[in-house]
Order: C-alpha cells, then sequence, then structure tokens
C-alpha cells in the first residue's frame, strides 16, 4: 500500500545549518499494516510522515501509494490518498462549524458539489452513529461549534474525519502527544478500533516508547535519518521497553540519555 524507495532529504543543503534528515529511507507497507514509529529528537520521524504527505520535495527517490507514484504531486493532490491527524488538535477540523458540518465537509471532499440541502436526514443519522461509536457523548452535540470540545473530543472527532473516505494510508503525527494520559489513552484505544473496523493501514509517529509497543502490528525505529530496527508479529507482541533501548544503544551505538522517548 505505500512504499519509499531510497528517499533523501536534506534542509538548508549547502549552508552552516545543513541538516541529512532522511538518508536512503527503504520502507513497504502492507495493506492493513498498522506501523508506529519510535526514535530520539532529530531521527527523522515527522520528516519522513511529512514526505509521503508531500508537505515538501524530497531530493531523490520515490513515494509509491497503493501503485501510483505520487513522488512529484503537491501536497493538495495527494490529499485524496491520504487521512491526517496532526499532534495540534486545533488543526484539522474547522472551530466556528458544528460537529455535524465538519463531517459533511469531510464526507464531501473530493467530491463535486450540487445544489442540494447541506446536510441530509440520512447523513445526519449516519453521522450519529459514528459519533456514537466513539463513546464521548458527541452524538448528542452534533450542532455544537467544534471549538466548544476538549482537545481529546476534538481528536477523536479529527480521526472520524481523517477516515471518513477510507484512506489508502492513515498518517498519524504525534496526535495525542498533547493530551492528558488518561485523555491520549482514550484517543489512542478509538484509533485502534476506527484502524480495525476499516481495515486501514496506519503509519503513527510517537516519542511514546510505551504506546509504540502497545499499538499496531510493527515497530519501526529511526536514528539519523535511517532506520535501524523493524519488528512485526510475535517478536513485536513481546517486546519490552528494556528491550528496546538496548536495542538501540546496540544498533546506534549510543544510548537515549535526555529525551521525551525516556520521560515518556
Amino acid at each position: 500500500m505505500l512504499e519509499l524507495h531510497n528517499v533523501y532529504k536534506t534542509f538548508n543543503p549547502g549552508t552552516v545549518n545543513e541538516k541529512r534528515a532522511l538518508n536512503g529511507i527503504d520502507l513497504t507497507l502492507n495493506e492493513g499494516d498498522f506501523v508506529t514509529v519510535i526514535g530520539s529528537n532529530g531521527a527523522g520521524k515527522s520528516t519522513v510522515l511529512n514526505a509521503i504527505a508531500g508537505v515538501w520535495p524530497i531530493d531523490s527517490g520515490s513515494i509509491v501509494i497503493d501503485g501510483q507514484d505520487v513522488t512529484a504531486l503537491p501536497e493538495h493532490k495527494r490529499a485524496k490518498f491520504l487521512g491526517r491527524v496532526f499532534q495540534d488538535p486545533m488543526n484539522g477540523t474547522a472551530a466556528t462549524m458544528q460537529i455535524q458540518e465538519n463531517l459533511a465537509l469531510a464526507k464531501r471532499r473530493g467530491k463535486s458539489r450540487t445544489l442540494m440541502p447541506g446536510i441530509t436526514r440520512r447523513e445526519q443519522e449516519e453521522y450519529r452513529e459514528l459519533l456514537r461509536d466513539l463513546g464521548l457523548g458527541l452524538e448528542d452535540r452534533m450542532t455544537s461549534k467544534v471549538g466548544l470540545l476538549s482537545g481529546g473530543q476534538r481528536q477523536a472527532l479529527t480521526l472520524l474525519m481523517a477516515t471518513l473516505q477510507k484512506p489508502k494510508v492513515l498518517l498519524l503525527d504525534e496526535h495525542t502527544a498533547a493530551l492528558d494520559p488518561k485523555t491520549a489513552e482514550t484517543v489512542l484505544n478509538t484509533t485502534d478500533a476506527v484502524i480495525e473496523v476499516n481495515h486501514l493501514t496506519a503509519f503513527m509517529v510517537t516519542h511514546n516508547m510505551k504506546d509504540a509497543i502497545a499499538h499496531g502490528n510493527r515497530l519501526i525505529m529511526m536514528n539519523e535519518g535511517k532506520i535501524i530496527f523493524d519488528v512485526a508479529g510475535e517478536e513485536k507482541a513481546h517486546l519490552t521497553m528494556k528491550e528496546l533501548l538496548d536495542k538501540f544503544a546496540e544498533i546506534s551505538g549510543s544510548s537515549i540519555q535526555s529525551d521525551k522517548t525516556l520521560l515518556a
């Protein structure tokens, strides 16, 4: 479903601030893979996610989504392949619009517009059912402005919006980092459920080793723009935080000293 071939990206080339962010990334995600991505600050986690999303062009290599080479496509033209949930709960939704209006916008993304009523009764029932499945009571607040929601409610709604049209790949960019631990757990459980029900392929960047181990069927560790560890299936299911830290030290030749990865 997703293929990255020998992808390189350098920021500020030829200056004193030159930074090689991606250093020959090769990665393949099969349909239905839920991959968590871990690594220290500056490892390249968010950079590779942004490369997939087309936030900026890569220097060399190729990116293929569901058999289509999207390397040359700008961000807005890749949007039809992707769903995305950002770290900031304020992104991904329109604060001054109603919950049901946000859902309607997401449902109509990429479709032609008509003079039909904004939201039909049938659509309202569909949205109410989807919101009920979140278990946050939002089905009774469909006409409320999104700006009145808590961070966790807003992230859950953004997740729902990002998956309404069943994207080829769901990108989760540290989407629980700004939430308190209890709310983050709720959003992660919702994430698991949405991915499983819709049989989605997902790519989740996180600083939290515990979450990286507990969620998904595959874990990738990055360091200095490279993938240094890739584990899946039963091996991942039995992985511990200590083993993950030891593996990082063994492969990278250094240890994680002071980093949000350890604090998490």
